[in-house]
């Protein structure tokens, strides 16, 4: 045989021994035992829609499905009974499970009653598309509290700041009727604040018209500001307070007029003594000077 040709029957038996091999590898190893599924699944019970703050959960919102053991949420159900009839404190997105913290307690009231803190309330205002800051005030953000009106003690209209730093519990629309009765639709906005907050909140939309300023939720500061009176925009200066205490005014005392003393008249000197002397039918008066 030639050897040239031997040569080129070695060269592709050798090249197809380490194709063969490599070949035998890869399959080898995609052909290998299946990782076995977990058997440890447990149920837990999740949400069908997105459920917001102050939903009861009823049947319809949920449903039961299963996952690993290892990936069960601390704080999740497995029972949908465990979870109907219970308000939603915390918004749940779609297909994300319910959690202990986000529902109230069964029986704790309707809508945000349960999401108010105790010791603190929620008040209701109704507001405008500008007092509302044009519908940018939603749950969960913080505002001030400005109001309009006119103070006993002033000459005109002024505003000031009531309150800072309030939370939004919601905002939306609410069915009123105008003066003849007939049904509007109205915005309103209800904040979280403290007992006397609430007073100060209702007094103010009741006295004068109220607005609502948006703020970083992060910024905490309370700022001291003066307020602002309707001739200060037009270049007139703020007038002065009086300061300091009250003049003290001195007591009237009252005097009598001056009276009169009559003077007494020097007393008439005594009469002289006098000698009378008769001689015959003369009578003659003599008087004896004093002194002698």
């Amino acid at each position: 045989m030639d050897r040239r040709f031997l040569t080129v029957l070695g060269v592709s038996l050798v090249f197809a021994l380490v194709v063969s091999s490599v070949f035998y590898q890869m399959t080898s190893r995609g052909s290998g035992p299946k990782k076995a599924e977990p058997t440890d699944m447990k149920d837990v019970v999740v949400a069908t829609r997105p459920l917001g703050i102050g939903v009861m959960v009823k049947p319809a919102d949920v449903k039961v499905t299963r996952v690993p053991g290892e990936a069960f949420p601390k704080g999740a159900f497995s029972k949908v009974e465990e979870v109907l009839d219970r308000p939603v404190v915390s918004n749940i997105l779609l297909d994300e499970p319910l959690l202990e913290g986000r529902l109230a307690v069964k029986g704790s009231g309707l809508g945000l009653a349960p999401t108010i803190p105790v010791g603190m309330r929620a008040v209701t205002v109704r507001v405008n598309d500008v007092a509302g800051a044009a519908g940018f005030v939603l749950p969960g953000l913080k505002v001030d509290v400005l109001v309009t009106g006119h103070p006993p003690t002033g000459d005109s209209n002024m505003t000031t700041t009531v309150l800072q730093n309030v939370l939004v519990l919601s905002a939306g629309q609410a069915m009123q009727s105008d003066a003849r009765g007939t049904p509007v639709s109205v915005s309103t906005v209800t904040l979280l604040v403290t007992p006397n907050d609430a007073e100060t909140l209702t007094l103010a939309n009741g006295e004068g018209r109220i607005q609502l300023v948006l703020r970083n939720s992060s910024d905490e500061g309370i700022e001291k500001t003066p307020g602002r009176y309707v001739a200060e925009l037009y270049g007139s200066p703020r007038k002065a307070p009086a300061s300091g205490p009250a003049p003290i005014r001195k007591p009237v005392v009252l005097t009598a007029a001056p009276v009169a003393i009559p003077i007494a008249a020097p007393p008439a000197p005594a009469p002289p003594d006098q000698i009378i002397v008769i001689r015959g039918t003369t009578k003659t008066v003599e008087v004896i000077p004093r002194g002698n």
